[in-house]
């Protein structure tokens, strides 16, 4: 797990940034679909928001329920990409470049449309989890599992069942 104050500074140091703003993105479970608390998910929020100035875009996990031979099973899907897609779009005046962590190679089309006015995109992802495209087909490809710089969180607490 990043630690993302850190990660903040690592990359507007790396990018020589004078100014970064960076949005997250998530889907997050509801409570009735739990047996454990998940709100420390909603405080996580909060403190990307109020401690390090992100901007959270976040949305419920969707439930889909699939009926199969032993029953019905419960798929659960979070996808963003519409809304990264939609804040590039509005904010494309506003940035020199972007910095996507993702390996998905759906972006491609979003990197030439960035491309298209100008700007660079740069990818962050991992080896095991990249598209031969989204690699290349930036201005820069940067593994995750490769910076040497102290970005990490330090202890991973799991939550208790």
């Amino acid at each position: 797990m990043f630690d993302h104050a850190k990660l903040k500074e690592y990359l507007k140091n790396t990018h020589k940034a004078s100014e970064i703003k960076i949005y997250y993105y998530d889907a997050y479970p509801l409570p009735s679909t739990r047996d454990r608390d998940v709100s420390g998910k909603h405080k996580f929020y909060v403190y990307l928001q109020k401690a390090l100035d992100f901007t959270v875009r976040k949305k419920p996990l969707k439930q889909i329920h699939i009926e199969t031979e032993r029953g019905v099973a419960i798929e659960e899907k979070g996808n963003m990409d519409v809304e990264l897609a939609i804040d590039v779009v509005n904010q494309a005046g506003n940035f020199d470049e972007a910095i996507f962590f993702t390996g998905d190679s759906d972006f491609m089309a979003l990197v030439r449309f960035i491309h298209g006015r100008g700007k660079k995109v740069f990818i962050y992802s991992s080896r095991n989890n990249i598209s031969s495209e989204l690699r290349t087909g930036g201005d820069g490809y940067f593994d995750i599992l490769k910076i040497t710089e102290d970005i990490w969180r330090g202890e991973v607490r799991h939550s208790k069942k």
